[in-house]
């Protein structure tokens, strides 16, 4: 599977996720063989770059080929000049935003409100994608609401406009992640489109996107919050669709050492205060994964350095060990 000139390794994608998709866990998917992972949403409002959250967005040291960067904005100029400073600064791909249900992004007229606005639509992806030499890619919901299912439209509008592949949630905007996501309206804008599509939305195992795969005819499928607490979905989801077998469950000792790991990159990445911050909410996804741990949970997010929360968490895990 290509976008432009990337061949990727593999059509199972993360989802850029705000607040999830930093640096550290984009590499870490990546490992586990995740396609392409996009960085969290940039506002394309570059006043407002200069902040120590946007700097960190903005940041792609040591990541592999596609480095794939999201901008989220109304403004067709603006967004343009956003494509052209984040290229400039070594983005490979450009994927636009218009799949954000959240209101402060929706109440600016961005994300999936876009959706609202189909001339507009075609402005801003058109202007961005004259921009920059990069292939631009396109993130949707299949529509405003249900009874405003305009994802087909906005599609071709996409594909005219040179927009090299698109990722659509199976929901509305009003929808937010209400419900189960449908992929119906996805499997007929893939069949009226000649440009790769992903498949986004309540794609929680490799069974699942096998069954999403073939239902949609998509080119592929994205995942989100299945993989919070669970990068190691994405070699799960790649073994299971090339030999037809399930891994087997992760032993203790392998667990450890991914959260070992991420820990260790997050301190490194945010600094020991804001990484010990950040870190907490991926402990609690983790031990989502591994129910019958509350105790220590709660223990690990009242921790206020990264020194005593890795040795908290390795002690746990040493005892655990033994005891198994």
């Amino acid at each position: 599977m290509k976008i432009g000139p990337y061949t990727l390794p593999s059509n199972i994608v993360l989802a850029p996720m705000a607040g999830v998709t930093d640096r550290p866990f984009r590499m870490l998917c990546r490992r586990f063989g995740a396609g392409l992972a996009a960085s969290e949403m940039l506002s394309a409002d570059t006043s407002l770059w200069n902040t120590p959250k946007s700097r960190r967005r903005m940041d792609h040291s040591g990541e592999p080929s596609p480095r794939v960067v999201q901008i989220a904005g109304y403004d067709p100029t603006m967004m343009a000049e956003a494509a052209k400073r984040n290229v400039d600064a070594g983005a490979e791909i450009i994927d636009i935003n218009m799949g954000c249900p959240a209101k402060k992004v929706c109440n600016r007229l961005a994300g999936s409100a876009l959706m609202q606005d189909e001339a507009l639509v075609s402005r801003i992806l058109e202007t961005v994608v004259a921009a920059v030499s990069a292939p631009v890619t396109l993130k949707t919901r299949t529509g405003w609401d249900r009874d405003n299912k305009n994802g087909l439209l906005i599609a071709k509008i996409a594909e005219s406009s040179g927009i090299r592949a698109l990722s659509i949630h199976g929901r509305t905007r009003r929808d937010m992640y209400q419900g189960e996501a449908e992929h119906d309206t996805v499997r007929a804008i893939k069949a009226q489109v000649g440009i790769p599509v992903f498949a986004n939305g309540d794609i929680d195992s490799p069974q699942r996107a096998r069954e999403v795969l073939a239902a949609t005819g998509c080119d592929g499928v994205m995942i989100g919050r299945a993989a919070q607490g669970r990068p190691w979905i994405f070699d799960e989801v790649n073994f299971f669709l090339n030999s037809g077998e399930l891994r087997d469950k992760l032993a203790l000792e392998k667990v450890r050492d991914i959260m070992r790991a991420h820990l260790e990159d997050l301190y490194q990445f945010y600094g020991s205060d804001t990484g010990v911050r950040v870190a907490r909410k991926h402990l609690s996804w983790y031990f989502q994964q591994h129910p019958g741990h509350e105790a220590l949970r709660a223990q690990l997010m009242k921790i206020e350095t990264p020194q005593e929360q890795l040795s908290t968490l390795l002690k746990h895990f040493a005892r655990s060990v033994r005891a198994a």
